[in-house]
C-alpha cells in the first residue's frame, strides 16, 4: 500500500504524462441560448482586445529602451552560463519595471473581466492565451500581438472540469451547464457514441479508474486510457448565415477506433520506413511499397478553382470599397494614413458574406485533405522521416533588393500565398501527431542532411537551382527533384543520422521504376502537380 501523499503525487504525474484528445460535437441549444453564447463570446473578444492594447503599450515602451535592446544582444551572444544568467535576471527586472509580466496580465484581466461582466475563469483563460502570444514576442519569433476583429468569435473555455462549464450525468447522458443554461450534445455516429460511453464509464467509477491508472504507472511505467473528461470548450461558428455552437470536450487517453459501415476499422496502420519531402505546395513520399507525389491540402481537383474564386471575390470587394470611399485613398491607390471613416455598400456586404462562406468551406476542405493524407501515410509505415519545418522562414519577404536584366526591381514576395493556401506546417504537425499517437515514430533529420543536394551516384553534394525540378544524376538518370529528396530521406541511417549510401544503391532501382510509373500516370491522367516540372500536354 502506498501513502495518500505518494498516491496524489503519482496521480498528478499520470495526468501530465497521459495522452489527450478532443471530442467535437454540436450542442442541442435553443436559438435563444445560442445567442447568449455568441454575446458572451463577443464580450470575451472585447475584454481580450483591451488587455492586448494594454500589453502592447507596455511592450513597446520596453522595446524602446536602449538598455533592454542591448541586454538582449548580450544575452544572445554570450555563451558563458553565469553571464547569461546575470543578463537574464536583468531582463526579467526590466520586464517587471515596465509591467510586461504574467502577474500584471492576470491582475489586469480580472479588472477588465468585471468591466465586461465576464466570469473570472473565462477571463483568466483568455489572459493565458494572450500571455502565450506575449511570450512569443519576448522569447520567440513573434513580432506583435494582434487584435481580434469584429465578427471573430473566440472560444469559451475554462481549464477546470467543475468550473466555467461543469459536466454532470443525468439519465445516463452527459449534460453541461453554462450559467443557468443546461444543454447536451448531438451524437451522430458510432465513434461519438463510443467516446461518450467511455466518459460515462469513468464518471461512474472515477476512484477505481484512477487507482488502476496509478497502479499501472507504478508497476509497468505505462499510461492507460481512463477517458477522464478534463474540461469543455464552447466554439460558436457562423455557418451559412446562422450561428451554431459546438462543444469540444478534452478527454484523457487516446481516441477510440473509428469503423466503417461494415464494422471494419476505418484506418490501417502499416509498418516500415517512409521518407517525405514536404514543400510549400506539394508532398513527395517514398515507402517500402509505394512512391507518390501530390499537391498538399487537395481533395480531388476542386481546391485550385476555389482558391481562384476566393481571390476574385476579394478583388470585387476591394473595387467596391474603393468606389464607396474614394476620400480614404491617395492618387497612387494607397490608403491614407490616420483615422478614417469607412462606408460599405449593400453590394459589398453581400460579397463579403459569400467570401466568408467560401473561405470557411475551403478551410474545412483543407483540414479534411490534411487528415486524409496523414492517415494514408500512416497506413504505409510506422517510421516517418522528414526535414524540419521551415515554412515560417519561407513566408518572409526577401531582404535584399535585386534588379533584373531589364533594369526593373524584382518582387520581394516569396511563398506566403502558397503556404496560406496549402498549409505545409499544418500538414507536418498533423502527421507528427498521427504517428506519435498511434505508436509510430516521427523523425526530423538535422539541418546538415541536405537531401536536395546529395547525389548517391557520385557520393557528393551538388547544389542546384530552385528552378531545376527535373535534373540528371551523375550517371545520367533523370529524376524528379522532390521525389529524389524523399528517397534520400527514406535512406536515413539511425546510427550516423545521415544518408545511408549503401541503402541508396540497394533500393534505388526498385524505387526508381515506381517513380517512372508514377510520372507516366500523372501525364496520362493529366494531373496538374504544382511546381513539379512534370509537363502535361
Amino acid at each position: 500500500m502506498i501513502s495518500d501523499e505518494e498516491y496524489k503525487k503519482t496521480l498528478k504525474q499520470f495526468h501530465k504524462l497521459s495522452d489527450r484528445h478532443i471530442l467535437a460535437a454540436e450542442t442541442d441549444m435553443s436559438s435563444s441560448d445560442i445567442q447568449k453564447v455568441v454575446k458572451l463570446s463577443d464580450k470575451i473578444r472585447k475584454a481580450g482586445n483591451e488587455l492586448i492594447g494594454l500589453m502592447r503599450k507596455n511592450y513597446n515602451q520596453l522595446m524602446r529602451t536602449k538598455r533592454y535592446r542591448k541586454l538582449l544582444i548580450l544575452y544572445g551572444s554570450t555563451k558563458d552560463e553565469k553571464k547569461r544568467k546575470h543578463f537574464g535576471d536583468q531582463l526579467n527586472e526590466m520586464q517587471k519595471q515596465y509591467d510586461v509580466t504574467w502577474d500584471f496580465c492576470r491582475k489586469s484581466m480580472i479588472y477588465i473581466g468585471k468591466k465586461y461582466n465576464v466570469d473570472a475563469v473565462f477571463a483568466l483563460t483568455k489572459a493565458e492565451d494572450i500571455w502565450r502570444g506575449m511570450e512569443k514576442c519576448l522569447y520567440g519569433n513573434g513580432n506583435i500581438l494582434h487584435f481580434s476583429k469584429y465578427g471573430d468569435l473566440p472560444c469559451i473555455r475554462a481549464k477546470q472540469m467543475n468550473r466555467g462549464i461543469p459536466i454532470f450525468v443525468k439519465d445516463n447522458k452527459l449534460q453541461y451547464k453554462l450559467g443557468r443554461t443546461v444543454f447536451g450534445i448531438k451524437i451522430n455516429d458510432r465513434f461519438q457514441t463510443d467516446e461518450v460511453n467511455a466518459v460515462l464509464d469513468y464518471l461512474a467509477e472515477p476512484e477505481i479508474m484512477n487507482n488502476k491508472a496509478v497502479q499501472t504507472l507504478m508497476d509497468e511505467a505505462y499510461c492507460i486510457d481512463t477517458y477522464r473528461p478534463c474540461y469543455a470548450t464552447l466554439v460558436p461558428k457562423l455557418i451559412r448565415g446562422k450561428y451554431r455552437v459546438y462543444l469540444h470536450l478534452t478527454i484523457e487517453g487516446r481516441a477510440k477506433l473509428k469503423y466503417d459501415r461494415f464494422g471494419n476499422p476505418r484506418h490501417k496502420y502499416g509498418r516500415g520506413m517512409i521518407g517525405a519531402d514536404i514543400g510549400t505546395q506539394t508532398v513527395a513520399y517514398t515507402s517500402d511499397t509505394v512512391v507518390g507525389l501530390k499537391n498538399l491540402s487537395e481533395r480531388g481537383r476542386s481546391i485550385q478553382k476555389s482558391e481562384r474564386l476566393e481571390r476574385l471575390y476579394y478583388r470585387a470587394m476591394d473595387r467596391s470599397r474603393r468606389a464607396t470611399n474614394p476620400q480614404n485613398y491617395n492618387e497612387d491607390g494607397t490608403i491614407k494614413k490616420g483615422h478614417k471613416t469607412w462606408r460599405y455598400s449593400n453590394h459589398y456586404k453581400k460579397l463579403k458574406e459569400k467570401h466568408s462562406e467560401l473561405c470557411r468551406i475551403n478551410a474545412i476542405n483543407r483540414q479534411l485533405a490534411i487528415n486524409e493524407d496523414a492517415n494514408y501515410l500512416r497506413s504505409l509505415g510506422d517510421v516517418f522521416i522528414t526535414e524540419p519545418r521551415n515554412a515560417g522562414k519561407l513566408m518572409k519577404r526577401a531582404k535584399e533588393t535585386t534588379v533584373n536584366s531589364k533594369g526593373k526591381f524584382n518582387k520581394k514576395k516569396r511563398f506566403g500565398k502558397s503556404i496560406k493556401n496549402r498549409c505545409p506546417s499544418g500538414f507536418q504537425t498533423a502527421v507528427e501527431e498521427k504517428f506519435k499517437s498511434t505508436g509510430g515514430t516521427y523523425i526530423e533529420v538535422p539541418n546538415d542532411y541536405r537531401a536536395s543536394q546529395y547525389d548517391h551516384t557520385a557520393d557528393d553534394y551538388i547544389k542546384k537551382k530552385l528552378s531545376d525540378r527535373m535534373y540528371h544524376l551523375s550517371d545520367g538518370t533523370l529524376v524528379q527533384r522532390d521525389w529524389y529528396s524523399s528517397f534520400l530521406l527514406y535512406c536515413y541511417d539511425y546510427r550516423t543520422k545521415n544518408i545511408d549510401r549503401d541503402r541508396c544503391i540497394l533500393k534505388f532501382e526498385k524505387c526508381y521504376s515506381k517513380e517512372e510509373a508514377l510520372i507516366k500516370r500523372i501525364k496520362t491522367n493529366r494531373i496538374k502537380v504544382l511546381n513539379s516540372g512534370i509537363k502535361i500536354a
